[in-house]
């Protein structure tokens, strides 16, 4: 289903970038994120569904839902290529091609945990869509995220401001329950480097350079939990 309503200005992504993102979350290169991503939902939560935003293929909200069998899940994004295959991806996932800077569709308090992975923050609309008692988790990267894969690629960095585009974010509608850090080493080898720098905004400019097998990087991203005000 799409209820885009058109003139957005933003690089959607594309059907080769989903399809890379696919396969390199499905052979399980994130799946520690996930892991923590499910165990921050095995809390007391009150009645809703789990909303993804920018929740590309729904792999992150697959995991979630498995973690949580009562629950039905949706999945907002941009791209109409993600869409369609987050509504593949779990029997209790719905999706919406939606943009997320602007009102979501979504009503009032419908949500008993909201999750955004590597997405926009439109923190009015956030807080809007979730439960007064229910959590929003966020995951963003730090600085040492895929940091060797970037410096040898010139891939585009983790902006310097994040942290405090963050707090502007979610500050004025949150209140900080807590955050921790994933970090691990990762190795995927050639063809999986190849999606990984494919499936994400780097894609559109990366430059193509041969990496030896055995390329190891960093992953490194901070889950954060908040609570409405």
């Amino acid at each position: 289903m799409s209820l885009l309503a058109g003139g957005h200005s933003y690089r959607v992504d594309t059907a080769e970038m989903v399809a890379a993102r696919d396969a390199f979350l499905g052979a399980g290169h994130y799946t520690p994120i996930s892991e923590a991503l499910a165990n921050a939902a095995r809390r007391p939560l009150p009645a809703g569904c789990v909303l993804d935003i920018g929740g590309g293929t729904g792999h992150y909200l697959r995991a979630v839902l498995d973690a949580l069998p009562d629950r039905d899940g949706i999945v907002l994004d941009l791209s109409k290529f993600a869409a369609r295959r987050a509504a593949k991806a779990h029997p209790r996932i719905g999706a919406v091609v939606a943009d997320a800077w602007r009102e979501l569709p979504v009503h009032d308090g419908t949500a008993a945990l909201v999750l955004n992975v590597f997405a926009p923050r439109n923190g009015p609309e956030l807080r809007r869509v979730l439960h007064p008692e229910g959590e929003l988790v966020v995951v963003t990267p730090t600085p040492a995220h895929l940091a060797s894969l970037v410096r040898e690629l010139d891939l585009l960095t983790v902006d310097e401001r994040k942290d405090e585009r963050l707090h502007e974010a979610l500050d004025p509608h949150f209140t900080l329950l807590g955050r921790e850090t994933v970090e691990y080493a990762l190795a995927p080898g050639g063809a999986a480097l190849a999606q990984l720098v494919g499936m994400g905004p780097s894609a559109w400019s990366a430059r193509t350079t041969a990496l030896p097998e055995d390329f190891k990087t960093t992953v490194s991203v901070s889950l954060t939990r908040y609570r409405p005000k």
